[in-house]
């Protein structure tokens, strides 16, 4: 391989001639967005948007700084700084890869206890966003009721220690203080997690929060502060070696680069309460409708993933399109979404669900990006939950059929109790992993048990159609197998 190029604002232009790299000055840019949350998809989505209008000679008063809350925030914020917080992002496509270069973030903060500088940069009137990344499970929602969960450590710290917080929102209320304080006006929150109703999630979280050590802010955030909802698709594995050495393919030398799919999706309302960038210059859609969209996404393309997850961690299948790659697996996706979710989502402009299907078993089954089964069975206690659970309740109430939802749910029982079909370790993949283990290790005897996990079902474990036929799954899966289980759906 020839000599590496280390990532940096001054070897930009000792890159290969084939990467695509910023435009702009960095140093005409200024800050007007933190974004707590650096991970993969940020940097592979919300970054791209605004690094691309950078790019069009627009809106640089509208560059990031980066922000964590959690002590492993830090690595990645010294992997950033070392190479001026520029990422590389390499697209697979199976009709070839492109490198690009993006410089939409200019700082990142220091991750401290307590939160002081994440406090003070959100109390600069010049931040008119503050956008978070911060995984479905990170928004304090009580999963049986989907309210707010005032009970959890975190929360209860922050009620007591309002000047000194744990969590993002926490900080936010913080600053949304000093800045009413000093009649500096609010900033919109910008969830950019896979959650419907996004904004408002992020509302209930930041108002709720607040109430509890001053319900005069509480007000004045509900008031004046804006929380649009917003619907974000792409694919974005982890990055490890393989991501490294595909970065190195380009000739860069990057700490921290990004693999994508081709493909990028992010719509939003246009509700901002101190303006906004031009996002949808640079393809973004603005919609008074974005449930439409995010209803189609989240039930089809994050169930979707759902679906499959699990059969392929079953059966060792280390990635997604692996997974889709086997036919009982992708017949499995196809007649669970035709059948059971698809029904319940209305198309959205341009798109059917029917042809949203077929673009998403275009996505998931290309061969270029390593999307593990293993990153997408993370945290199923926010995924079933948040993705799955809510197309039995409507085939339940529509009396569409669930039997192939019932199936995915067995699996998933069957994927927590930690060992493959091969006998192999599944190492421990939910925060909540142990008490899942314990569960399905005695849904062995008495498969109901999982389902009366109200946490997660609610009420479902006394819905006779979709017990009964949990019921039925779960014990075939443990006596017969994936495969053999699926076949037998399938054959119905």
């Amino acid at each position: 391989m020839d000599e590496l190029t280390p990532l940096s604002l001054a070897t930009l232009g000792q890159l290969a001639r084939d990467v695509r790299v910023p435009r702009y000055d960095r140093k005409a840019l200024s800050p007007g967005i933190v974004h707590i949350g650096l991970g993969n998809f940020h940097r592979a989505h919300q970054a791209w948007y605004l690094h691309r209008l950078f790019d069009m000679g627009r809106n640089h008063d509208w560059a990031i700084i980066g922000a964590g809350v959690r002590a492993g925030d830090a690595a990645m914020r010294d992997r950033l700084l070392a190479q001026d917080c520029l990422t590389t992002l390499v697209a697979l496509d199976p009709a070839g890869r492109s490198a690009e270069v993006t410089g939409a973030m200019t700082g990142f903060l220091p991750v401290q206890a307590g939160n002081a500088a994440l406090i003070a940069q959100m109390a600069d009137p010049a931040i008119r966003v503050v956008a978070l990344t911060v995984t479905e499970g990170g928004y304090f929602i009580d999963p049986a009721s989907g309210g707010f969960d005032a009970a959890h450590p975190d929360i209860v710290h922050d009620a007591a220690n309002p000047e000194q917080p744990r969590t993002a929102f926490g900080a936010m209320i913080a600053a949304l203080r000093l800045r009413r304080d000093r009649r500096q006006g609010p900033f919109t929150g910008l969830c950019c997690d896979n959650l419907q109703g996004n904004g408002a999630v992020l509302r209930q979280t930041l108002v709720s929060l607040a109430r509890l050590s001053d319900p005069a802010l509480a007000d004045w955030i509900e008031a004046e502060c804006r929380f649009p909802n917003a619907m974000v698709d792409c694919i974005v594995p982890a990055t490890g070696a393989r991501e490294i050495a595909l970065a190195q393919g380009f000739g860069i030398q990057d700490a921290a680069p990004v693999t994508h799919e081709n493909f990028r999706q992010w719509v939003i309302e246009d509700d901002f309460c101190a303006g906004r960038p031009d996002w949808d210059l640079a393809g973004a859609t603005f919609s008074a409708d974005v449930h439409a969209f995010e209803r189609m996404k989240i039930r089809i393309l994050n169930g979707g993933h759902q679906v499959i997850c699990g059969a392929g961690e079953l059966l060792g299948l280390g990635t997604i399109a692996q997974t889709m790659a086997h036919p009982l697996i992708r017949a499995l996706l196809r007649r669970v979404v035709t059948q059971e979710i698809a029904p319940h989502v209305d198309a959205v402009p341009g798109t059917t669900p029917a042809q949203y299907l077929d673009l998403i078993d275009q996505r998931f089954s290309n061969p270029e990006i390593a999307d593990t089964t293993r990153r997408v069975a993370f945290d199923g206690t926010s995924r079933h939950p948040g993705f799955i659970v809510p197309s039995i309740r409507e085939g339940l109430r529509s009396g569409a059929p669930v039997e192939g939802l019932a199936l995915v749910s067995a699996l998933w029982a069957r994927y927590c109790l930690g060992l493959r079909e091969d006998g192999s370790t599944i190492a421990p993949n939910d925060p909540h992993w142990p008490a899942l283990q314990a569960v399905a290790q005695a849904a062995r005897d008495t498969p109901r048990l999982w389902i009366e996990q109200r946490q997660y079902y609610g009420d479902l474990a006394g819905a006779p159609r979709f017990a009964e036929a949990f019921e039925r799954w779960l014990p075939a899966l443990h006596t017969h197998g994936v495969e053999a289980t699926i076949s037998d759906w399938l054959a119905q």
